[in-house]
């Protein structure tokens, strides 16, 4: 009984409240959206089934998502996407950021290039740690496109080796994934 008292003052806690919101943002970050459910307003099926949540999560997002006619896809369930990816690209400042992002639309190998500022990297360079303050670009671009991209990077980078690295999209607003392809060369 005294182990279930303190226990619910602990749960109870303001300091616990405020970070349960931080802690299932990071679960979502960690894991992925799509590993925890796959929104398929039709069927309704995924791994998100199986959780203790799940007929509480389709009731509520399900119902709101019919009405607001929320349409997501996967990539392979598509026949008017192509399989796209999010690549990662660091530069030292925001001037170089600019300058590749807009090299990398105006060429078509990407949809968009977001820039984002006060980036602090951390890594081991000829067996020194150090420490830069960096812009990250997050790219969108179809899978296809990786290798045109990064010999694009590479060649248009002060870097000795640049950072290009990419992770599959894996579903998402089909009207967004249908202008990566539209606005990228096939």
């Amino acid at each position: 009984m005294l182990m279930a008292l303190r226990l619910s003052s602990v749960v109870s806690s303001t300091v616990v409240r405020r970070r349960l919101p931080l802690v299932g943002a990071f679960c979502v970050l960690s894991f992925g959206l799509s590993n925890l459910c796959t929104i398929s307003l039709s069927s309704r099926v995924g791994c998100a089934q199986s959780l203790p949540f799940a007929h509480n999560l389709w009731s509520k997002v399900g119902t709101k998502a019919e009405n607001k006619k929320f349409h997501t896809t996967r990539m392979e369930a598509s026949k008017t996407t192509v399989p796209s990816i999010v690549v990662y690209v660091t530069v030292p400042n925001k001037e170089a950021g600019k300058k590749l992002a807009e090299s990398i639309v105006k060429e078509r190998l990407a949809a968009c290039v977001n820039r984002v500022p006060g980036v602090e990297s951390v890594y081991e360079w000829k067996g020194e740690i150090q420490t830069d303050s960096e812009e990250l670009l997050i790219i969108k671009t179809r899978e296809s496109l990786l290798e045109a991209l990064t010999e694009h990077v590479k060649a248009n980078h002060e870097y000795e080796v640049p950072e290009v690295i990419s992770l599959p999209i894996t579903g998402g607003n089909l009207q967004y994934l249908e202008w990566i392809k539209n606005s990228t060369k096939d």
